[in-house]
């Protein structure tokens, strides 16, 4: 391969290939200053923030406004004061919205992609493949609408009949990371709107552009005021006041876990419902007769494509011994051989690191690394480029199951190789971990593979794949400390059971 593509590369596809693709967007997508929209219409902030271009820093992406408790009020306030009305409203009508949103959002895929790689530092094909599958989700949703979710159960009395309905819950808080701003947004969203519940959206902070370029394509789609509503500002201020608010019914996170561990503490003490989409360290197994080209190129794009800032990034390499030397060369070899660069750049297989704090954090664990004897192979350092940017070189480690590298989640291009003394081995240090997001495993061994399948403790499991090779309309999940809640649609409704007499 030699190159680190996403998995399902579409930013090379003719743009005839969707529906409406061809046709010229009539209103501008967005433009600074990002503001909130609440109720239908758009505001400003308290006060403001600047959200910087990781790619070159002296050229920011723009200014964007920060809610406080007021703002933060209104919004779910809104979104309260419209659910009954949403909530009684047909599934063509929710189905035709989130479609419409769909449709847009592919139209938009080269705007969209620009302004996600300039915001997170994805590279263009990346971002297009977000973009595209953040259109593909809105409309996998609409679909979704349209579903009956009634579930017939047999009484035991001739004369009775019972009918098992799900009913929407009510507003929604959704707060999302800046590692994929359109993507996840999309998919929580979607589920929000699809089931009659109303929304209070919160982005990172970092990427409060792509989080306004959605609230934008949202707006045109026909919804009632408040169904949709945009409040952006800091988890310690808006964050932690939709987690509180006693009309929030329930909430949506995907984040760190330490994040995730206080939203739980406090949504929990009021008994709103809760889904939260946390952590992970992944591994990524190798054993002694997989296709040793194609096991490393599938590490490569695991633990280094989209600067391994992904949930799902395999940063734990765990090789059984009798491949371990020639597997360690070749991934450095690869890796040598992939350039670091500007996000918007031709050619660039990795962009920045999202932002000062992550980038730091990576040089963190370099130093971590070393200073408990792992072995730095190569990479591990900030980088210089044509434009002030958050450039770091990959960093590949060999190390030891207790190193921290191994055993703490840093979000960033960093993996770490580990020696496995045959596959049970491997299995062990595999489960070896708090998390469980996801495993891979490359090997031509059926008995190995569905072994593996079966027993790897996490939610998602690959085989012969990268362990970010995940679809959007396939069930997504984790276990342990990755995950917690329902993410399917006995999270975003309420069952209703009723007895009828025949």
């Amino acid at each position: 391969m030699g190159r680190l593509i996403p998995f399902v590369d579409f930013s090379n596809f003719p743009l005839g290939i969707f529906p409406s693709m061809n046709r010229d967007p009539l209103v501008p997508l967005v433009a600074s200053p990002f503001r909130h929209y609440i109720n239908g219409g758009w505001e400003t902030g308290a006060t403001t923030g600047v959200s910087f271009n990781p790619s070159d820093l002296d050229e920011p992406v723009g200014e964007y406004v920060r809610a406080d408790v007021r703002q933060t009020d209104a919004a779910i306030e809104a979104a309260h004061a419209v659910f009954r009305e949403w909530s009684l409203a047909s599934a063509q009508r929710r189905a035709d919205a989130l479609d419409a949103i769909g449709t847009e959002v592919l139209a938009r895929r080269d705007e969209l992609s620009r302004l996600l790689a300039r915001e997170v530092g994805k590279t263009l094909p990346e971002a297009a493949a977000e973009a595209t599958r953040a259109g593909q989700i809105f409309k996998l949703f609409a679909a979704e609408a349209l579903r009956a979710l009634a579930e017939p159960v047999a009484s035991a009395r001739a004369e009775v009949e019972i009918d098992v309905t799900r009913e929407p819950l009510g507003v929604i808080g959704i707060i999302t990371p800046w590692s994929a701003p359109l993507a996840i947004a999309a998919a929580k969203i979607g589920a929000a709107i699809a089931h009659g519940n109303c929304v209070v959206f919160k982005p990172a902070e970092s990427a409060p552009a792509c989080a306004a370029a959605l609230a934008s394509i949202i707006s045109r789609a026909g919804l009632p005021a408040g169904v949709f509503n945009l409040v952006m500002g800091s988890g310690r201020q808006v964050g932690k006041r939709i987690v509180a608010h006693p009309l929030v019914a329930a909430i949506s996170l995907t984040g760190s876990a330490e994040t995730g561990s206080r939203v739980l503490q406090v949504a929990t003490a009021r008994q709103a419902r809760v889904q939260l989409e946390m952590g992970g360290k992944n591994p990524f197994v190798v054993l002694a007769d997989a296709d040793l080209d194609s096991a490393v190129d599938a590490a490569l794009n695991g633990a280094y494509s989209a600067a391994g800032q992904r949930g799902t990034a395999s940063a734990r390499l765990i090789v059984e011994r009798a491949v371990f030397e020639p597997f360690v060369a070749a991934l450095q070899a690869k890796l040598a051989r992939l350039s670091v660069d500007h996000a918007l750049k031709h050619g660039t297989d990795i962009g920045p690191v999202a932002n000062a704090a992550q980038l730091e954090r990576s040089l963190d664990y370099v130093r971590i690394g070393q200073q408990e004897g792992a072995q730095l192979l190569r990479g591990g350092v900030q980088l210089e480029r044509a434009t002030r940017g958050y450039f770091f070189e990959p960093a590949l480690f060999v190390g030891e199951p207790e190193h921290r590298i191994a055993r703490e989640e840093i979000f960033g291009p960093l993996a770490v190789v580990l020696r496995a003394d045959d596959y049970e081995h491997a299995l062990h240090l595999a489960n070896d971990t708090t998390y469980g997001l996801c495993a891979g495993i490359c090997t031509r061994s059926l008995t190995h593979a569905r072994h593996f399948r079966r027993h790897a403790q996490s939610g998602l499991v690959t085989i012969n794949l990268p362990t970010t090779a995940v679809e959007h309309h396939a069930p997504g999940g984790g276990r342990k400390a990755s995950a917690y809640g329902a993410t399917d649609a006995a999270f975003w409704t309420a069952v209703k059971t009723a007895y009828v007499a025949a």
